[in-house]
This record gives structure tokens, sequence and C-alpha cells, in this order.
């Protein structure tokens, strides 16, 4: 692993982003193998004593170290440095769903040992313990945001903030998340702000039921599907001028999602320009609905981008394997720190992994190779096999030396491509 993060170093400059917190007060430079390995003991789930037992570093090094230079900022940056490299290299347009950015997001709940002002219980997901709930924005393989909300706040609240607030060069263009991530906004705000919102109903009859249309339904005939009722345009009409000003609000990140959802939540039922927004989406997901049981190549697209999410997970599962994968920190800044320690190694084997895909993709692209080009793109980044995150670490920058295009040329060799495609090869 240490390696590897030295080689995605190299390639992305993504050291670069960690500024110590004094900024130009600073008397000296920081050692970077310092850097990678809190990076390592915080993603991993170790922490710092026990990465100093295991690396041969000072543990008081270590605790200065993450004190300057690891911050939610950052680190944030150093994720949006891989993750813009990722997307330049060849092979990640070739993940395009249907040639669309088709992104989706999840949350994957994660066990807090000490209690933290949002760990919260939930019996479904900690039995008797308390945790949190790490929300990630996953697009063509690549984690580009994520966020620690409580495990008792709704995922749904939480879904534009995480697209608006993506700091990277990959912009979605359609969205997609599990029912959790629904709610009676969503469809609306997202659509204004240039998204495409298709979800996957775990109950899709139920929705059927809430169809609107803008003529009554006795003027639709026979036909399977039919509105419930009209559309209340009359009411979106009178309301639209308080709907523009949540949108401002919304645009120049003057308040979040979660706080306008829960202001509306909090007025009585009756008020108008809740009952306005929520018909506008009405609008929409009866648009999406429709769409969804009409066409079964975009229910198969929502669940291609669904099944990239659920991939990460696995792979930062694996990543922060320490203690069981338990939150063992005291604030809830810490908690966003530890996740995006794991994001970064998970986007730095993705990136490494994209880069061996993409050499081998341009060599089957000059060769005319239609079969292989086909098998590449539908071959994912995110695996673990060929990278070892457990053992003896050793941060040494001159032992970090990957011929990427040496591994790369090996598939020019017809036997040893078949091998691999068939899952033989030993490499």
């Amino acid at each position: 692993m240490a390696d590897l993060l030295w080689f995605v170093a190299e390639r992305t400059g993504y050291l670069k982003s960690f500024a110590h917190v004094l900024e130009r007060y600073v008397k000296q430079d920081t050692d970077p193998k310092l850097i990678l390995a809190c990076i390592v003991a915080m993603g991993t789930n170790m922490g710092l004593w026990k990465m100093a037992e295991v690396s041969g570093l000072s543990y008081s090094a270590l605790l200065t170290t993450a004190r300057n230079f690891l911050r939610a900022e950052t680190l944030h940056a150093a994720n949006d440095a891989i993750s813009n490299a990722t997307a330049a290299l060849p092979v990640f347009q070739a993940y395009d769903i249907h040639q669309q950015k088709h992104s989706s997001s999840d949350g994957q709940h994660i066990v807090t040992q000490i209690d933290t002002v949002n760990a919260r219980h939930s019996s479904k997901f900690f039995a008797l313990k308390k945790g949190v709930n790490a929300i990630t924005l996953a697009m063509n393989h690549v984690p580009i945001n994520a966020k620690i909300i409580g495990a008792h706040e709704h995922e749904s609240h939480f879904v534009f903030d995480i697209l608006y607030n993506n700091t990277t060069e990959i912009k979605p263009e359609r969205h997609s998340t599990d029912t959790h991530g629904t709610n009676q906004v969503n469809f609306f705000i997202l659509r204004v702000f240039g998204y495409q919102f298709s979800p996957r109903y775990r109950d899709l009859h139920k929705k059927i039921d809430s169809l609107v249309g803008f003529q009554h339904p006795s003027r639709y005939g026979d036909i399977l599907f039919k509105p419930s009722r009209k559309v209340f345009d009359t009411l979106i009409c009178k309301e639209w001028p308080n709907i523009q000003r949540i949108l401002a609000s919304l645009a120049q990140k003057d308040v979040t999602q979660a706080t306008i959802v829960r202001k509306l939540a909090s007025y009585k039922r009756q008020n108008q320009t809740k009952k306005a927004l929520w018909e506008l989406d009405n609008i929409y997901r009866s648009l999406h609905i429709l769409d969804f049981i009409d066409d079964p190549i975009l229910r198969q697209r929502i669940q291609k981008a669904l099944n990239r999410g659920e991939a990460y997970h696995r792979m930062r599962r694996a990543i922060s394997y320490v203690n069981g994968g338990k939150f063992r920190v005291k604030t809830e800044a810490e908690q966003q720190i530890w996740n995006d320690c794991s994001r970064l190694i998970a986007n730095a084997i993705i990136h490494y992994n994209t880069l061996i895909l993409s050499r081998v993709y341009e060599q089957k692209l000059a060769a005319g190779d239609q079969d292989a080009i086909e098998i590449i793109k539908g071959t994912s980044p995110v695996a673990w096999q060929n990278v070892n995150l457990i053992g003896k670490f050793e941060f040494t920058e001159e032992n970090a030396k990957v011929d990427i295009e040496a591994l790369a040329a090996r598939y020019n060799d017809p036997d040893f491509w078949r091998k691999s495609v068939e899952g033989y090869s030993d490499a």
C-alpha cells in the first residue's frame, strides 16, 4: 500500500494539497512519508500508536503531522486531485453508462466505539450499539465526495448537498439512489439544478397510486396507469415567488438542503409553500415512474450505477479492516477525517487499476480488438486483491518504484490476455 500511495502521489501530486495549518508561518518542510503514514493509520482504522509500532516511525512525529496537515479541507483537496487524474485517463469515459455521466449515492453504516454527538442507536444496523452513516457519491467507479451523518438522519436530506458540493471535475448528469434517497422535494430540486434524478423504488406498486396528471383522471380513458388526481397548478403559480427564494438560498449555499427540509417539515401540514413544492415534486416523480416502468434499459442503468456504489463500500470495508471497521474517534470532525483517509486510499487503488486498464485499453484500440475493448469496459477498477493492505509498512520513497508500462505490456501477449480473461492468470 505504501508503494502504491507514493506512485499515485508522483502521478497526481495530491501531497501538495496538504498545507500546514500555520501556512506561511511554518519554519520547516514536513516529511511526506509522515503524511502517508498518518493517512494509512487513519484510513485503515489502525490509529497513530499502532502505526508507529509497525512502521518504525515516531509516534510524536505522527501525532504532530496529523494535527498540522490532516484536516477536512486538505483531505478533500487531495481526494479531488486523485479523482481528477483518474477522470483524465482514457478508459474513464468508457465507463459512462449509456453515454451518460451516471452517479449514485448510498450510505454505509459504521459502528462507533466512543459516543459522539451524531452517534445513534439503530437495531437494524448496529444491534445494541451506536453508529453513524457515511454517504458516498460515486461515478464511473470513482468516489468523488463523501459525508458523515448521524444514523438517525435521513439520507435523502443530503442528496442535493453531496452533489452540489462536489468540487471535482467529474460532473454527473443523472443521479440514482435507493428508496432511502427519495423524499417529497428531491425530484424537483435536482431537476432545477440540472440533474436527472432516477431512484430505484423498493415498492414501486405503492408509488403508482400517487401519479398525477394535468387533466382529470376521467380524461385518460382505459389506459393501464392513470393519474390519481389533477395537478394543483394554481397553487404552484401562487407560491412560485416563495419557491424561487428557497432555490436561490440553495444555489448560493446560504443554507443546506437538510436545513430546508427540516424547516419545511416543521411547518403545519396546510402550509401552502410546502404543498406547492410537494406538488412540483409529484410531477417529476410521476414522469420518472412512468419512464421506469416503460424502459427496461433505464432500469438496468439505474441498477448498474447503484451496484458501483456498493462495490466501493466493499472496498472501503476491506481498507478499514482494523478493529472490525469501527470508528474509535471522539468527535464528528475526526470521523470525517478518518473516512476521507479511507476514501483517499480507495481513490489511489482505483487510480492505479484504472491506469493499468487504460494502457491495455489503448493497446486493444490500436489493434482494433473489439471483443477485448468490450471486456475492458466491463472490468471494474474497484479491486484490491493486487494490493497488500496488511503487514509492516515501509514508507521510504526509494522503494516505491512501479513500472506501469511493463505491467501493461504483458497484456500484448495473446496467451497472457487469454489467461487473464479466463481468470487463470498467476499475475
